[in-house]
């Protein structure tokens, strides 16, 4: 299957499906000399995997990441590094019903029509299950990007459905299931996700994630730029919709005078920008939001059809997350992590001797996190 490859000189090749033996993914490209183990990745592993409280899918996966190759005596060779997750809690049975229907709003259909044949297990190949290799990956990307860089990332969920989620604290994010940065808001949050399973539907969510303390110069004129990038690479995770960068479809109500940040010798005034101009990296935080679309697999009743064309209405049972965007927070973290790496990367190859008599300015004055989301 082509497209299972991402970035150009930081590569993640992403390999398995949901209900096979294993998932994992081949990094390519990553500079020798880090330290790397498996505790430098679980944690980011943890915060994804399923199992974790009653709001999301029950499979029981451990998600134990194993380093198979790239790395000798603690530290990465600048060979392939291949990361390894085996699957443990295969429940397969739950999906013989699928096999000859589709899904409304999932990809049973179009895998079917572009290969002829599917793996309906889980989804196989189309299933969120594969946001956990990349989840591996973007813990090796952030660890060298803050050992080289000071670049930090943080995420957390604004809106869950049609409940918007304040920020108040970035410390709450942490402690609760819905990486909520507001804890007087999460028992509406769980009185929301209770009812949605006690009806067997589902909603959508709005996940925000940040880059902080980034080098300026990142990204390539015209179709590399990074906010390109960065757009390509989240509307590669399972369920998103919809990608912002900075002001987003607010600018279209926006003036000139109000968008365009200002420069000051302290830094930029503002980031409606998001932390781009012209496709290149500000060193302002990179600013990104995401629309997570209802998970597709609900226990009422749907119209659909089966491979012969006839009417039939399906039923999805199983275990399955009621929305997606609870644990989107730390893919959307990786994902970002890996287009910064690889630009990182790209911009050292190409540009590394580039020296400037004026020092870089600062970031926002204002700053495009609130203060306490600040790492």
């Amino acid at each position: 299957m082509s497209g299972s490859t991402f970035g150009e000189l930081f590569r993640v090749t992403n390999f398995g499906e949901s209900h096979g033996p294993a998932i994992g993914c081949v990094i390519d490209g990553c500079p020798p000399g880090l330290a790397l183990a498996e505790a430098d990745i679980q944690p980011d592993l943890d915060r994804r995997r399923p199992g974790t409280s009653r709001h999301v899918t029950q499979r029981n996966e451990a998600d134990a990441v194993e380093v198979v190759s790239g790395v000798f005596e603690g530290l990465t060779t600048g060979t392939p590094i291949c990361l390894l997750i085996r699957n443990t809690d295969q429940r397969s049975k739950d999906y013989a019903n699928l096999l000859d229907t589709f899904r409304p709003g999932h990809a049973d259909y179009t895998y079917w029509r572009k290969y002829g044949h599917r793996d309906p297990r889980g989804g196989g190949r189309s299933s969120a299950r594969l946001t956990a290799p990349m989840v591996a990956a973007g813990a090796v990307a952030k660890k060298w990007l803050r050992e080289r860089h000071g670049t930090t990332f943080t995420g957390w969920m604004s809106a869950l459905g049609e409940i918007a989620i304040p920020f108040e604290d970035a410390a709450q994010i942490a402690l609760n299931a819905f990486f909520a940065p507001n804890a007087g808001i999460v028992p509406q949050l769980e009185a929301h996700m209770d009812a949605l399973r006690k009806a067997g539907d589902s909603c959508g969510a709005r996940i925000e994630v940040r880059a902080s303390r980034m080098p300026a110069g990142l990204g390539e004129p015209l179709f590399d730029k990074l906010d390109a990038d960065i757009a390509h690479a989240m509307m590669g995770i399972n369920a998103v919709k919809g990608v912002e960068i900075g002001s987003g479809f607010g600018t279209v109500s926006e003036r000139g005078s109000e968008h365009g940040d200002e420069l000051t010798p302290e830094g930029f005034a503002s980031n409606h920008a998001g932390g781009v101009l012209g496709g290149i990296s500000t060193g302002q935080d990179l600013v990104v939001s995401l629309a997570i679309k209802p998970t597709s697999s609900i226990r009422l009743p749907r119209r659909s059809i089966d491979r012969a064309g006839q009417v039939t209405t399906v039923e999805t049972h199983g275990r399955h997350d009621p929305c997606v965007g609870i644990r989107a927070t730390p893919i959307a973290e990786a994902m970002l992590a890996l287009v910064v790496m690889d630009h990182a990367l790209r911009h050292r190859a190409q540009n590394g001797d580039v020296v400037h008599a004026v020092p870089a300015i600062a970031g926002s004055v204002a700053g495009s996190l609130p203060d306490s989301a600040r790492g």
